[in-house]
């Protein structure tokens, strides 16, 4: 299965409550920093895919938290393609802590291309982004996937 695209990032001060606490809102901007990150990586930066006329709207969100980070922890963002389709591609992503390794959060992310010039009509994705994620998908052996633990239900 394709490697997940690693980002660091260390807790600022506006992120967590009086007692130095991660609030739980800032998960889904690590989630959301992983996955821009990764779609960089992968050749089709967000901000390329938007002045082209797409946008990839998010339509689902799980995000399961697991150990508490804190102001100044430095945090690694895990985030890899689990799959693809027509319109629409799924991430899957897990948060660490650099320190100790610890589980802090796993998530998972599915986006629908829209077309921008449409009315945010939903449209396939475009054939340079599938194939962007087609050769990712075959980078390892196996199908497009990841190791990353997605969140227990």
């Amino acid at each position: 299965m394709p490697a997940a695209h690693e980002l660091d990032i260390r807790v600022r001060y506006s992120e967590s409550d009086q007692m130095g606490i991660v609030h739980h809102a800032n998960y889904l901007v690590y989630l959301e920093e992983g996955r821009t990150a990764l779609m960089r990586a992968l050749g089709f930066p967000y901000d390329d895919v938007e002045r082209r006329g797409f946008a990839m709207a998010v339509r689902r969100v799980e995000v399961r938290y697991r150990a508490a980070a804190r102001y100044g922890d430095e945090i690694v963002v895990r985030t890899a393609v689990e799959h693809f389709r027509g319109a629409s591609i799924q991430y899957a992503s897990e948060i660490v802590r650099s320190s100790d390794s610890a589980l802090l959060a796993t998530g998972t992310v599915e986006v629908a291309c829209l077309s921008i010039r449409d009315g945010l009509k939903p449209v396939p994705l475009p054939e340079d982004i599938r194939s962007h994620l087609e050769r990712y998908a075959l980078d390892l052996p196996g199908k497009a996937g990841t190791d990353i633990q997605a969140p227990r239900r």
